[in-house]
């Protein structure tokens, strides 16, 4: 379809220039945002690195910043622009310009679309890299002693309590860990041995949680251990345990 040239005054040249100065600058400050959320998740990320397996997604992040900062930067420019061009006598050192500022930005609009189609995607290799983070923490969540887990534990109890949740997708998965420590162990006591013996590998496993899993609005004393005795657990309706769920679910949507 054929399209004519149109002719502007000049009152609806400083309106149009106007209208296109907001938008630019409407833009900038969207730029900014995006910027600051790209900071925030990565420390964010960052800050729960140790729950997380291999280097993360650090990468999203980058792209948000620089996202931000270009959409800042072009826009900053397409306002002024704008600006000058509401005046015909300032428009004429911009005019060389235009064209190569309306391509880089269809260009830049294109690399946002597929940021954004890539930082859609990364939701499950967020999950992933949780998943097996989470696991690798709880499994290594008794081991205050060692160099490079010393910290672990603390990480691991704040988590629960910042984010109201009990491990990996529920409670229930530190029944499948030991995550209380040998030297914390009576092995002089025949129960603790013949537990020893009787689990794989070796593990002390018990039905019990952390007490950072237990809720502080509990009506009742917390209860930890022998979650699964009937008679421990009478009319237990899990008020004991933080109603978030697993701490996957939770810090991914976080």
């Amino acid at each position: 379809m054929a399209v004519g040239r149109r002719t502007f005054t000049k009152a609806e040249r400083e309106k149009l220039a106007e209208v296109l100065w907001l938008l630019n600058w409407v833009s900038v400050l969207t730029g900014a945002l995006l910027s600051g959320l790209g900071l925030f998740l990565r420390v964010e990320i960052q800050k729960w690195q140790e729950v997380m397996s291999g280097p993360g997604i650090l990468y999203v992040p980058h792209i948000l910043i620089s996202t931000g900062l270009a959409a800042c930067g072009i826009n900053f420019l397409g306002g002024k622009i704008c600006l000058d061009c509401a005046d015909p006598n300032r428009f004429l050192r911009w005019k060389l310009v235009l064209m190569p500022y309306v391509i880089c930005s269809l260009c830049f609009t294109a690399c946002v679309l597929g940021g954004a189609l890539l930082c859609y995607g990364v939701q499950s290799q967020l999950e992933d890299s949780l998943l097996l983070g989470l696991q690798n923490a709880m499994r290594f969540y008794k081991d205050t002693d060692t160099p490079g887990r010393c910290y672990l534990k603390k990480t691991v109890d704040l988590l629960q309590i910042q984010f109201q949740c009990c491990g990996n997708a529920g409670f229930r998965d530190w029944f499948q860990v030991q995550w209380i420590s040998n030297r914390y162990l009576d092995m002089t006591s025949s129960s603790v041995v013949e537990r020893l013996r009787s689990n794989v590998g070796g593990q002390f496993l018990q039905d019990s949680v952390p007490f950072s899993c237990c809720s502080p609005s509990s009506p009742r004393p917390c209860i930890q251990t022998q979650l699964r005795d009937a008679s421990q657990t009478f009319n237990w309706d899990q008020l004991n345990q933080w109603g978030g769920g697993g701490c996957r679910r939770v810090l991914a949507a976080h």
